[in-house]
């Protein structure tokens, strides 16, 4: 099969497009006829050396989501059979022309979805639905920061958050960003190249706040939670050693809290595909959901899928697409 290999860590010219053998499905996984593959900042970081996939998955392929067709199931398959439109959370090898996933794993492919649509939905619905709705028990009612609100994690959540009857705020860098998110459905957001969070939020207070910048964010969420709030770190690319007032914490019962997916057991992704199946699908297929597509790129075009998400002027997801 064609694949796009991370041929030595490095900048995006180090993605090259090589034959590279095709996965043979284990008893109880399924082989997926990748038709297209969502980029995240994890490839980014894989592809730079400083985020290495679990065992057992490929080292050198990134890509930790898909949507295609289901080629061959291993005999000990269940929910799926051959020519079924599948998307799948997977721990790596996304950017290929087959992937072989454990079946408890993928969902179908919601109704009136393209398969560029159903690939920009699993790392960003499993993050939202495991890290707000989970970890941080968002309610009707709520009022939720989501720090960065046009990037993928930040689409999907000012959509879920809504249609579960929070409230939602997102920071953003630009106006024209901000206004994005506003369509999507946010309430309201800051621009915080010209205004301080945390001046705008100190008196209306936030009960869940999803962040992947850390850093000097830190101080200035716990600042602005609302007693037993909740804070749920997804990353910390501005810096992951921040100071803590534990005064703080316990007078205000905050909770702190945060996770990554790709290194959790099949056991736990296997219970978050059910959960989500469950309780956001429905939403899926019933159109109330808006995939939002930046742009698509041919697989042998993945570095310049790359260099495009690193420039970072996108709203929405980045897609590779296979034929």
């Amino acid at each position: 099969m064609n694949a796009i290999v991370i041929s030595r860590p490095g900048a995006a010219e180090v993605l090259e497009l090589r034959q590279y053998p095709t996965p043979v499905p284990a008893a109880d996984e399924i082989l997926i006829r990748v038709k297209a593959a969502g980029l995240n900042r994890a490839d980014l970081a894989q592809r730079e050396g400083n985020y290495p996939p679990p065992a057992g998955v490929p080292q050198d392929i990134p890509g930790m989501e898909v949507a295609g067709i289901v080629e061959k199931c291993g005999p000990e398959v269940t929910l799926w059979k051959e020519g079924d439109h599948v998307c799948a959370l997977i721990a790596g090898g996304g950017y290929a022309e087959y992937v072989a996933v454990k079946e408890g794993q993928c969902l179908p492919v919601p109704v009136n979805f393209s398969f560029a649509e159903a690939a920009s939905l699993p790392e960003t619905v499993f993050t939202v639905w495991s890290n707000i709705f989970e970890r941080g028990s968002l309610k009707p009612g709520d009022t939720l920061l989501i720090h960065g609100g046009n990037s993928g994690i930040g689409i999907t959540a000012i959509q879920l958050a809504k249609l579960f009857g929070a409230k939602v705020w997102v920071t953003v860098g630009s106006e024209e960003k901000g206004t994005q998110c506003i369509n999507l459905g946010a309430d309201a957001y800051v621009n915080y190249k010209s205004s301080d969070f945390e001046e705008i939020l100190k008196d209306e207070g936030v009960d869940v706040i999803l962040d992947m910048i850390g850093g000097d964010y830190f101080a200035k969420n716990i600042n602005i939670l609302r007693p037993e709030g909740r804070l749920v770190y997804i990353n910390s690319v501005g810096g992951k050693n921040v100071p803590l007032n534990i005064t703080q914490v316990m007078t205000k019962r905050l909770t702190v809290t945060g996770s990554t997916l790709r290194s959790r057991d099949y056991a736990f992704k296997k219970a978050l595909t059910s959960a989500i199946l469950e309780k956001v699908w429905p939403l899926m297929n019933g159109g109330k959901f808006k995939p939002v597509i930046y742009k698509t790129f041919p697989l042998a075009r993945a570095a310049d899928a790359h260099r495009s998400l690193e420039e970072g002027s996108h709203t929405g997801k980045i897609i590779l697409l296979s034929n």
